[in-house]
């Protein structure tokens, strides 16, 4: 990317508040005299970003990577001696760089995403499948095609009332402890309570390095059971977006095949993500179902299969989910 200071012609000195001063060589453009006490300045806004400001005609413009040159900014290159043909390169190679600014921004905003740390509660305890209470626990587990080893599971077998008979599910990021959602194995409504604070993307945690895509599920059992994410409601909210975005991956969401699910498709293609309906049978609801029916790995494999931003072939696969609900 140029430096306007190679360009701007004649003697320049750094002033002490970072200006670079030179003679103007807007001013006599401009119906003024021509500038000899140095009255143009040029501040820079990191490495390459920087700002013009004439102090004796008030002739002002700048240049941001990544935006196309403004008109001003042209019309000073031209008075530095730059032709056009030079000027349309210099603003074609700027917006070359919008998307490496748009990654860096990304980047620069996981640092500032965080959650406050909270407790679990205080009968919490881990499932163990050596304590014959906790069999249940364990069973329930099996049939949702989950292992009680695959996840930190916690319950609470002592506790009465409201939260007796309930599995905790710990919510973590950058391996605190930042919420939890409990699921209650009797037939008491709501069946999930969750503590959960906004932006949290569950399964975060447990997104490796070396992977190159994101499953991004409405339910939590659909992430555990085939190491994705769960953004545990009806929507991807932006802060979760934004969260996701922080993996630099590829990221496919696999919506329940209910209307909830149908309407979290267009949010997901708004986000510029992807969108996976494999076509599973009939009584399959979300992809915990088609863990159980098919496997992990079947399932895992019609989901990538099936992944994509084509708004027709969405469109086709939607229609056959609307018609059997």
């Amino acid at each position: 990317m140029f430096d306007i200071l190679t360009v701007v012609p004649g003697k320049k000195k750094l002033t002490q508040s970072g200006w670079h001063s030179f003679n103007a060589m807007c001013c006599h453009h401009r119906g003024h005299k021509a500038d000899k006490r140095m009255r143009g300045g040029i501040i820079y806004d990191g490495d390459i970003n920087w700002s013009y400001h004439c102090f004796n005609c008030n002739f002002k413009c700048g240049f941001t990577i990544g935006k196309p040159l403004s008109g001003n900014t042209k019309q000073l290159l031209r008075w530095c001696g730059v032709d056009d043909t030079e000027i349309s390169k210099w603003n074609l190679a700027s917006l070359q760089q919008k998307d490496l600014l748009e990654i860096i921004a990304v980047k620069k905003k996981k640092s500032k995403i965080t959650f406050k740390e909270l407790s679990l509660p205080d009968d919490a305890e881990l499932i163990d499948d050596s304590n014959s209470e906790h069999q249940t626990f364990i069973n329930y587990l099996n049939n949702r095609g989950v292992n009680h080893t695959d996840y930190p599971f916690m319950i609470t077998p002592a506790e009465t009332g409201r939260n007796s008979n309930r599995i905790i599910i710990p919510y973590t990021y950058q391996n605190k402890i930042v919420g939890h959602i409990s699921r209650y194995l009797d037939n008491r409504i709501p069946k999930y309570i969750k503590e959960q604070q906004q932006g949290f993307v569950f399964g975060f945690d447990l997104q490796k390095p070396e992977y190159e895509v994101c499953l991004v599920f409405e339910g939590i059992f659909d992430a555990i059971a085939l190491n994705g994410c769960a953004v545990t409601h009806e929507t991807i909210s932006d802060e979760q977006a934004d969260l996701l975005r922080t993996l630099n991956r590829k990221i496919i969401v696999v919506p329940d095949m209910d209307k909830t699910g149908l309407g979290i498709i267009d949010r997901a293609l708004e986000l510029g993500f992807e969108v996976s309906l494999p076509n599973w049978a009939d009584d399959i609801k979300d992809a915990n179902d088609a863990v159980i029916k098919y496997g992990r790995l079947s399932t895992l494999l019609s989901i990538l299969q099936n992944a994509t931003n084509n708004k027709i072939k969405i469109q086709m696969q939607r229609r056959k989910i609307d018609k059997r609900l």
